[in-house]
């Protein structure tokens, strides 16, 4: 039996630090717009590298345990894994695409919508319900990253399909964690991370192959910089969420990444100079009210 199986049925993992948990992914996932503009990459080129590169920094250690647990897994299992990683593959290739049709404003809006996707979702398809407190807290959430992003949105030219992909990126990395919720109930982190990343690399590396953008011939410094990426946004935070998502509700763990601008632009006032407007103060008070109620109504659910 897996750890995380283990801790599951004997009670140590509790709501408290699963959140905590949950929390720091989303600090890392903050990380990635700061070291996505650093390194000034095309694109697919940024998610490729950065999936091919978590996926080899775990394969030494999700193998032997991956090999073990694949085992039990059925074909429809099997099934749910595939469409997991075309999934999250899907979500980048569309997410980052977007960020040069359209604003980057309007872009994490759109992409945001995601905890309505799964709200729905886990009603209709997990049976899970989805108590009035999460909605409300789910449509605070919303409401605070879209006065964040609607702030300073401008239109561009080609904006119209930008934000067309950034809604699909929503759809897309909603299905790979309402996909994750019923996989991580039988397999570890590793072992459930493992090939979803892998699958999701092959998606964009197969885009990059289609879409001419080359893998080869940036400096040094690019390269140190989506390594960075992939150790932190992708393995530390991504990783994170699928932890955190054996012990929550695929509802509380959209809302909860919806923290993710915030940070994202906390981090940009201190390292790339971008002051923050008024917008993002009272749309941050929001998200951060949503965040904090979410959080209540997921320790109230497992308490009854």
């Amino acid at each position: 039996m897996s750890s995380d199986a283990s801790n599951a049925q004997t009670g140590t993992v509790g709501i408290g630090q699963a959140t905590l948990v949950l929390v720091g992914g989303v600090l890392a996932m903050s990380w990635a717009s700061i070291l996505i503009r650093w390194a000034a990459a095309p694109p697919l080129v940024v998610g490729a590298v950065r999936l091919t590169a978590a996926t080899l920094i775990l394969a030494p250690f999700a193998a032997p345990q991956a090999a073990r647990e694949w085992r039990a897994l059925s074909p429809h299992e099997w099934l749910l894994v595939v469409v997991s990683g075309l999934a999250l593959g899907l979500h980048f290739a569309a997410w980052i695409a977007s960020l040069s049709l359209t604003s980057v404003a309007s872009s994490v809006v759109l992409v945001s919508m995601s905890p309505l996707f799964v709200g729905v979702a886990s009603s209709l398809l997990l049976k899970e319900r989805v108590p009035g407190s999460m909605a409300l807290a789910a449509g605070l959430a919303l409401a605070g990253s879209a006065i964040i992003g609607l702030g300073d949105a401008r239109a561009l030219a080609g904006a119209l399909r930008g934000d067309l992909l950034a809604l699909a990126g929503a759809l897309f990395v909603s299905i790979y964690l309402l996909v994750g919720r019923v996989l991580r109930r039988k397999l570890s982190l590793l072992a459930y991370i493992w090939p979803i990343y892998g699958l999701a690399a092959v998606v964009l590396l197969l885009g990059c192959a289609l879409s001419g953008q080359t893998l080869v011939g940036y400096s040094p410094r690019v390269y140190g910089l989506l390594l960075l990426l992939a150790l932190g946004p992708q393995v530390l935070g991504h990783s994170s969420a699928n932890w955190a998502l054996r012990y929550l509700s695929p509802v509380f763990v959209t809302v909860a990444i919806l923290g993710e601008p915030l940070g994202a632009t906390v981090l940009a006032l201190l390292f790339l100079g971008e002051r923050p407007a008024w917008t993002l103060i009272a749309g941050g008070m929001i998200l951060l009210l949503g965040i904090g109620l979410a959080v209540r109504s997921e320790e109230q659910t497992h308490e009854t």
